[in-house]
């Protein structure tokens, strides 16, 4: 499919657009670390990055159907560039970072961390919900699931192979580092959405008011019980994804005792899983079908999760998150492309929208739960085993949604892809 121009500049812009989201994902939560302890401060930061999920997407996805999708990408990058250049002059003029804050009250610096995740969350709703609305535009909706597939490995592997451990290597460089490489790698990648040509503007007379599109898209999907389930499904298990995610951080540098490069390392093996993910689940569903394959995404994480409460070995969470990972792709290469061939094109960007804010309006809510849970778990359990229990509760909660599926989970015959 690469042969196709339009859909190569556009697997390269979201390579390149995730590379910044790769770099950030562990630069942010890692210099708030190196500001502060707390493990309420780390969740701040990381909160404030999904929190943009919860609050705006529903309306991005009716400016989605609106505006032209490819547009509302470009200006999303560059915006996202601004703020990159942004958060590096205030990391250049933070004062000395290792352990500034030692009170319980979040630093200047901790404060405006979260701004900035806030606002670059904010243009990455409006990037990511017109991106994954774009793609049926640029490829035949016969294609849709092997162009899925071949774009989530490419976004795998810059967003979570190169990014993380680059983030390493440039915090051990220069903590400002990754933020100025970040900007950079959004750029890039506007350069090559204003390089796509010859695909319609998405653009369209508007006849109703904000308010009232919106509504059409949520009566649209609560018409629709298997999507919205699914929906429902993803907000839970993106909740505890985040919930472990934030905790990880700090799990990494007390328990397995690793490094910035260390943990950029470890997170690697995400990668590896997505990559190996994005190459196979296509046949996977292919040949097990949608439910079948959705089960078995679903059976990977209480396990994973399981065992990383269980264990203080870095090549056994290693391996936990490549599955988790490849579980994490399989899941999205059946739900998205079901979406994009099931939701008529005209409601695309709402619905698409509605979804996210189920499944991604979750993350915050997640992260700062682990902040919580850490402060009310560290001085009853003491601070390792509180870092170990969020695993548990993650473990618990996925062993929950299997046993739904399991019972009430169906794709009709009609439905399938």
């Amino acid at each position: 499919m690469f042969y196709h121009r339009n859909y190569r500049q556009l697997c390269v812009a979201g390579g390149m657009s995730n590379l910044g989201d790769g770099v950030l994902l562990l630069a942010f939560p890692w210099l708030a670390t190196l500001v502060s302890r707390d493990p309420m401060h780390v969740a701040l930061v990381v909160m404030a990055t999904r929190l943009p999920w919860l609050l705006f997407s529903i309306p991005v996805g009716v400016l989605t159907d609106r505006f032209d999708r490819r547009l509302i990408m470009l200006i999303a990058d560059v915006i996202r560039l601004l703020l990159g250049v942004g958060v590096t002059i205030l990391v250049v003029f933070a004062p000395e970072l290792p352990g500034l804050a030692a009170s319980r009250e979040p630093s200047l610096v901790i404060v405006g961390l979260a701004l900035f995740a806030f606002l670059l969350g904010i243009a990455e709703v409006f990037r990511d919900n017109a991106a994954q609305t774009f793609l049926p535009s640029v490829v035949d909706t016969k294609d849709l699931e092997r162009a899925n597939g071949q774009l989530w490995t490419i976004e795998q592997i810059t967003g979570s192979f190169v990014g993380p451990p680059l983030a390493g290597f440039l915090i051990a460089l220069a903590v400002p580092a990754p933020f100025a490489f970040a900007a950079v790698s959004f750029a890039a990648s506007a350069l090559c959405l204003g390089s796509i040509t010859g695909i319609a503007s998405t653009t369209r007379t508007v006849h109703e008011g904000l308010y009232a599109e919106m509504m059409t898209g949520i009566k649209w999907i609560m018409a629709h019980r298997l999507i919205l389930t699914l929906a429902i499904m993803l907000g839970v298990l993106n909740a505890v994804s985040t919930l472990s995610l934030t905790v990880l951080v700090l799990y990494s540098q007390e328990v397995l005792g690793l490094t910035a490069i260390g943990h950029g390392t470890l997170l690697t093996a995400s990668a590896f899983g997505g990559v190996a993910g994005g190459v196979f689940s296509p046949a996977i569903v292919e040949r097990l079908g949608n439910r079948t394959s959705v089960l078995l995404s679903l059976l990977v994480w209480p396990v994973g999760f399981l065992g990383i409460y269980l264990t203080s070995s870095t090549s056994l969470v290693a391996f936990i998150l490549f599955i988790e990972m490849f579980a994490a792709v399989l899941w999205n290469v059946v739900t998205v492309t079901y979406r994009q061939r099931f939701i008529p094109e005209h409601l695309l960007g709402r619905v698409n929208s509605i979804y996210r804010c189920f499944g991604w309006g979750m993350m915050p809510l997640g992260a700062l739960g682990a902040g919580v849970l850490m402060s009310i778990l560290e001085p009853l359990a003491g601070r390792e085993l509180a870092l170990r229990l969020p695993f548990l509760i993650a473990s618990v909660s996925c062993a929950l949604l299997l046993f739904y599926a399991l019972r009430f989970l169906s794709f009709n015959e009609k439905d399938q892809i």
